[in-house]
């Protein structure tokens, strides 16, 4: 009886005390340069990922520093819901973002930079949570193609 008590207790904590909803992308994720690879290169030589959520939108702030030493900062808004938002680059500057949820570990997105060049980023979050692989496929404002396999540590 005490056992079953017990049980039910913990079932209980763990139901009131769980974030239900949460996406797993939130937090902060810092780019390890060393098992990435960037087509074209140069990779930036720290970049760090803030994902949060206010409501129903995703905030994500990017800053670090470019392959010159160039610090870079911005911050987009937008929501999974497959409609276009406004979206800035650090490479392409001025851009437009079309994104999507698969699945609670895998998001989808598209940027159309304002001045040319499309690209298609895919996120796949590991089992643990502790890693994210974010591919990186299409034409950059330069039109070079481009083929990035990013990888990210939760912090």
């Amino acid at each position: 009886m005490q056992r079953r008590l017990r049980i039910l207790l913990f079932t209980f904590l763990a139901t009131v005390f769980a974030r239900p909803g949460e996406e797993r992308i939130l937090g902060t994720w810092k780019l390890n340069t060393s098992k990435s690879k960037f087509n074209p290169g140069p990779p930036p030589k720290v970049l760090t990922q803030v994902y949060s959520q206010e409501g129903e939108w995703i905030v994500v702030q990017y800053h670090g520093l470019n392959a010159e030493g160039k610090e870079f900062k911005t911050t987009n808004r937008y929501r999974w819901d497959r409609r276009e938002y406004p979206y800035e680059s650090a490479v392409s500057g001025p851009a437009r973002i079309v994104a999507k949820k698969i699945d609670d570990s895998h998001y989808e997105a598209l940027v159309k930079a304002d001045g040319g060049g499309a690209v298609t980023i895919t996120d796949a979050i590991s089992k643990n949570g502790r890693t994210r692989t974010q591919n990186v496929t299409g034409v950059n404002a330069k039109s070079e193609t481009v083929n990035n396999s990013e990888l990210f540590e939760k912090q």
